[in-house]
């Protein structure tokens, strides 16, 4: 049975059940994901994952079910479980959203990636290899080589005539290394998103690859103190991952959040601009329409250092007596309607990542950091997080330093912002969106040198 045949089916035995509205969600997942090891190909997993779930009011309850099957016995099961659910349920009655609204035409689908076969994911990834250990005798391993082809779909339908339907596609690469000098063992890594499998220069990345891990060797001891830190790119984008639950209405709503009450206050330094764009073409969160059928837009979250709003969906937004921002969001076809960002970054400005640090006296460049789950508290925005960068004298890079612990808060980091970068890039660790940034400098942290 296809998506519109259960549509269809659904709508029909819904309304003589005595559904008064009725919502019919479904996505597709396909992944090709292929790794090698000393050049020979030691994964190779596909997957293929396709689900759908409703929701419906029903005696004034909300009522929710799932299958992973499309045929007629789905049409029953899904009904008869909603109902049930309803009824136990004591939660106020969710919102549907029934309106009519115009919406973006963009095509964020690549059909270019379509037409990548796995043997040419496994010649690039043999090329890198091969490259990469011939580059540099201090190169020892590569740890991790990885490429994965995902595509995803998904749908929204509802029993008053919303009909709304989206595809995306992306390819991931991932590679990582282990350099050694004498006794010293370092590691490097680069990660890729592409539209476009022609655009990943193998060269660009051998070369980002080997000189992050060699630029690590030589490691030395410096004086614990508060530092004048430039932010990298990547490390600044995790951090803000890491807190971005905080502009959720949800966890203002629920007393999770420091944000409580600041809309239209001074949260971060006047230059600053958080932007949530679902329309980035190469974003892995784009999207026209949000899990609930509203419209996406691009939002400012942070203009000027003031905050503009929340991120909202129908139930927050009804609850703060506000507009939804067309942030619901589902995990899965499983999961409740939830809020998150689409694409979420710190707008860049002009600087260069190394004019950032060039009038430092002293100073340390963060180049990544560690356990940002375990040493982050994203309600007071406190951290105490195992880092890894650069020392830096009289705006130079004299060498690594041993591996640090930075401490802060994020909320007063946002504050101490005083330049900003233009090296844009996202995180690839997230699990709160697609989460951006580029370098930082910032006037002060504690950094301690173990």
């Amino acid at each position: 049975m296809s998506v519109e045949q259960l549509k269809e089916r659904l709508f029909a035995e819904g309304e003589k059940l005595g559904f008064t509205d009725l919502e019919l969600y479904y996505e597709k997942k396909e992944s090709l994901t292929i790794g090698l090891y000393e050049g020979e190909v030691d994964k190779y997993d596909f997957s293929d994952v396709q689900g759908a779930s409703i929701r419906g009011m029903h005696n004034g309850k909300t009522g929710y079910a799932f299958t992973e099957k499309f045929d007629e016995d789905s049409v029953a099961f899904l009904l008869k479980n909603a109902v049930e659910n309803a009824e136990l349920i004591e939660n106020e009655p969710e919102e549907l959203f029934t309106q009519k609204a115009e919406y973006e035409e963009i095509q964020f689908y690549s059909p270019e990636l379509d037409t990548v076969k796995p043997e040419d994911m496994i010649l690039f990834l043999q090329k890198v290899e091969k490259k990469i250990l011939s580059s540099d005798p201090r190169v020892k391993k590569v740890t991790t080589s990885q490429m994965q082809n995902q595509k995803f779909e998904k749908g929204l339908f509802h029993d008053k005539g919303l009909e709304l339907k989206e595809a995306n596609n992306f390819l991931l690469f991932y590679v990582s290394i282990l350099v050694q000098e004498k006794d010293e063992l370092k590691s490097g890594f680069v990660f890729r998103i592409s539209k476009d499998f022609n655009e990943l220069d193998i060269d660009e990345i051998v070369k980002e690859v080997v000189e992050q891990g060699v630029s690590m060797l030589g490691e030395r001891n410096y004086p614990n103190k508060n530092y004048p830190v430039v932010l990298k790119n990547e490390a600044a984008a995790s951090l803000l991952s890491t807190f971005t639950s905080s502009f959720s209405a949800e966890a203002v709503q629920d007393n999770r959040s420091r944000l409580k009450g600041k809309v239209g206050e001074k949260i971060a330094a006047a230059h600053v601009n958080l932007i949530d764009n679902p329309f980035l073409p190469a974003g892995i969160q784009s999207a026209t329409f949000d899990s609930e059928g509203v419209p996406t837009r691009k939002l400012n979250i942070v203009e000027e250092g003031n905050l503009q709003t929340y991120f909202h969906n129908l139930k927050t937004a009804k609850k703060d007596g506000v507009e939804t921002t067309g942030h619901a969001y589902r995990s899965s076809y499983k999961g409740s309607v939830e809020v998150s960002p689409s694409n979420f970054y710190i707008e860049p400005a002009y600087q260069t990542y190394e004019q950032l640090y060039a009038g430092f006296e002293e100073g340390i460049v963060i180049t990544d950091l560690a356990g940002l789950h375990s040493g982050a508290d994203p309600i007071s925005g406190d951290f105490s997080l195992a880092a890894n960068g650069y020392f830096v004298k009289d705006g130079k890079i004299v060498g690594p330093t041993k591996q640090m612990t930075v401490a802060g808060n994020f909320f007063e980091v946002l504050q101490d912002i005083e330049g900003i970068g233009s090296d844009l890039v996202f995180s690839p660790m997230s699990f709160s969106g697609y989460i951006g940034s580029p370098s930082l400098k910032i006037k002060g942290l504690a950094v301690t040198v173990d």
